[in-house]
């Protein structure tokens, strides 16, 4: 990636470094120059008179600590999205699992006692059904 691309690509972040360097730039004049490499260098020759190769070494020394810094935090972001997915991943078997246990466990119920299991359904499906009649009795 060339230079121009870091300093547009990255542009951000090196502003606060341009302005820390030569400190003589104003906000409005680095606004104007927005990234363009070639601009950026003729106004710091125009305000410091510095040489060009000088001013352009510097540049590329931010430009690679800016894009350095983004690197980074893209990696962290990554690893963060990477440990969110396997504790994500974890929790669900764990669901899974307790799922399961769960509907064994109905299932061994229901055959040791089918008659109790029958009554409980009937008692809970007519439970239900009354609080239902009543929330859309109470919104009519």
């Amino acid at each position: 990636m060339s230079t121009q691309e870091k300093v547009k690509g990255n542009w951000n972040q090196m502003k606060g470094r341009v302005k820390q360097k030569w400190g003589q730039l104003t906000d409005d004049e680095l606004s104007e120059v927005e990234g363009n490499f070639d601009q950026l260098v003729g106004l710091v020759q125009q305000k410091t008179g510095e040489a060009r190769q000088s001013i352009e070494r510097v540049l590329h020394d931010i430009s690679d600590q800016a894009g350095g810094t983004f690197t980074q935090a893209t990696e962290t972001a990554r690893q963060y999205a990477e440990q969110a997915g396997e504790s994500l991943r974890g929790a669900a078997e764990q669901v899974r699992d307790r799922t399961m246990e769960g509907y064994e466990q109905a299932q061994e119920m229901i055959r040791s006692r089918p008659a109790e299991s029958v009554a409980i359904a009937f008692g809970t499906g007519l439970l239900l059904g009354i609080v239902v009649g009543l929330i859309a009795g109470s919104r009519d």
